[in-house]
């Protein structure tokens, strides 16, 4: 059996504009207006799910997506440097942001670590990974890294050296524990034709 798994990014909102470490704000009109017209353009999936997170929310309802919030999807807990700029936590914490940086197993700001996100996105992945069909999953940027970084079998410092812009699919697909990985295509008409067909 086979399963495919779409990670879509959200659209943009005013933390990701400021690049600030998300503090919960909706997105914003442009954002929505953008995924309002990708709806309909894509896969029809066997199950949805969301990170509980706001703009994964209301970019999955712009979408036309309803599915369960799910909390092993929710995105990069960064404890106290929530909606802070990293220039602005580097000038406060130059210390803990370099170890941050450097050291995918340190909190210094009092949340979680890169391989802590990576470990429960991995678990997430492994429990899917007997669910049949397409599941489309509307979800934090940080989640799609820890994502490719285990299907690539990549070290948790992999994390930092991926991208992922806002309303892009990254597509795993696979059996038997092998995976095959699509990246970073937009959503809309462009991205239907461009690599997101419905195999299911």
């Amino acid at each position: 059996m086979t399963s495919r798994v779409t990670f879509i990014s959200p659209a943009t909102n005013a933390s990701l504009r400021r690049a600030r470490f998300d503090d919960g704000a909706s997105i914003d009109a442009a954002g929505e207006a953008l995924a309002r017209a990708a709806a309909g353009t894509l896969p029809t999936p066997a199950h949805v799910v969301v990170s509980p997170g706001a703009r994964c929310r209301e970019t999955a309802a712009a979408l036309g997506l309803r599915g369960a919030e799910t909390a092993a999807l929710a995105g990069l807990d960064v404890g106290r440097w929530r909606g802070s700029t990293l220039a602005e936590v580097g000038a406060d914490e130059p210390d803990a942001v370099a170890r941050w940086l450097a050291d995918p197993g340190s909190a210094p700001h009092g949340g979680e670590s890169v391989e802590d996100l990576c470990a429960r996105v991995a678990r997430w992945m492994e429990a899917s990974s007997d669910t049949g069909g397409r599941t489309l999953a509307v979800v934090e940027p940080e989640v799609v890294r820890a994502a490719v970084t285990y299907v690539l079998d990549a070290p948790s410092a992999a994390f930092w050296r991926l991208d992922v812009p806002p309303l892009t699919a990254t597509t795993v697909s696979g059996r038997g524990g092998r995976w095959n990985l699509g990246l970073g295509r937009p959503l809309g008409p462009a991205g239907t034709s461009a690599g997101l067909p419905d195999h299911s």
